[in-house]
This record gives structure tokens, sequence and C-alpha cells, in this order.
């Protein structure tokens, strides 16, 4: 009777044994689920986080030539080909709404060189700078591009004779061409152009926006937008 009865809880404690054994097996499941869940988020916000830091960066065009007040509402980013021709026509258009609105627009200048030869032209533009003379010479080579551009391609040496009356030591300029600071800033301007997309000139970001469709209507809609914000 006793070894009957013995077996008799043995045989009924078994069923709760295994009920808690499920139990704590469903836990550490949902317990893993959960975990796994937190991971998966994490690994997905932190690479977003991580690519809007880069963005803003890109963007922010440090080291780039500035032109207006560093606190002026609207920052527009210029993406430009000093061999474009479109960049020719677009630049002296944003210029007046700069001067239409002072103190209100902020434009910084980013260079690729998506034209043939157009790299000695960049190389150009970043060695003024070491002279003080950028915006000159940005404006000569524009306003003289059908001298030192044939069928899109760049002639280098009929640049020096159309920037001659910009008022440059060109020794210096041609020494400076090709030192380390420049090379570092055209490559910095390649990589961001890169990293945000860019694959036309000119091309615009206005407070970190891009132009939803290429035109001067659509570039002035968006900074009128940002001016009335």
């Amino acid at each position: 009777m006793s070894e009957q009865k013995n077996s008799s809880q043995v045989n009924s404690a078994t069923p709760n044994r295994r009920g808690s054994l499920i139990a704590i097996a469903v836990a550490i499941l949902v317990i893993a689920l959960v975990a796994a869940t937190l991971m998966y988020q994490g690994d997905n916000v932190q690479p977003a986080q991580d690519g809007d830091a880069a963005r803003a960066a890109a963007l922010a065009s440090a080291h780039s030539p500035m032109l207006g007040e560093a606190n002026a509402k609207v920052h527009i980013v210029e993406f430009l080909d000093p061999a474009c021709e479109t960049c020719a026509l677009f630049f002296p258009m944003v210029k007046n709404w700069m001067k239409e609105v002072p103190g209100q627009i902020r434009l910084s200048v980013r260079h690729v060189a998506f034209h043939k030869g157009s790299d000695y032209a960049v190389k150009v533009l970043e060695a003024s700078r070491k002279q003080d003379k950028y915006w000159e010479t940005l404006e000569t080579l524009l306003a003289t591009q059908s001298q030192w551009t044939q069928h899109h391609t760049v002639l280098p040496e009929r640049i020096g004779p159309a920037i001659a009356g910009v008022g440059l030591d060109m020794e210096k300029l041609a020494a400076d061409m090709n030192s380390m600071e420049v090379m570092a800033r055209m490559e910095q301007d390649k990589k961001d152009s890169i990293f945000l997309k860019v694959s036309k000139t000119p091309d615009y970001f206005v407070n970190g926006r891009p132009l939803p469709s290429f035109g001067q209507q659509q570039l002035a809609n968006l900074v009128r937008e940002e001016l009335e914000k």
C-alpha cells in the first residue's frame, strides 16, 4: 500500500514538474525573442543615425568657399563644375537672390569635375583661395568659359590668359595647384558628392533639402519656402 501511495505521489508530481519546465522554457524563449528584437532595432537605428550625421557633415561644407553670413537663415550648397555651361547661367542668378535679401542666404560652393579636363580648372579655383581671389577667379572663369573650353572639354593652356585680369600671382598659383591642401579639398568634395549622389551640375541642397527636380523655378521655390519658414 505504501509503495503504491509513493508511486502515486511520484506520478502526480511528474506533470507538475513538466508544467514548470515548460513554463520556464516558454519564459526563456520569450526573453530570447525580446532580446533579439531589441538587438535588431538597435542595429537598424544606429546605421540610420550614423547616416544622418554623415549627411549633415557632408552638407556642412566647412572646408568650402562661403559667400554670405555664417548665420544666414538659408544655406545653399552648390555642387559646381567650372566647365558646366548651366553652372555659368545659374551662378549669377543665385548671387542676385542674395542681394535681394541681404544677410538671409549663405552660399557654399563645392567642386566636381564631370567635364573632361575640368579637374585642372578646379585646381586653379582651389589654388586661387591661397591669394584670397577665389570669387573673382570663379566669376571670371564662368564669364569666359567659351574661351577655355571646346566641345565641353577644358583646354588648360587657355585658362591663364582668360583669368589674366584677376591679378593673380601666376607662379604662386601654379605651385599651389598641386599642394596637399588643394588635393585634400578636391578629394573631400569628390567623396561628399558621391555620398550625396550628385550626378550632374549644378546640383543644389537648400538647408539640406535636394531639388525635387532640376530647374530655375524649382530652385527659386525651394529657397522661398526656406526663407518663409
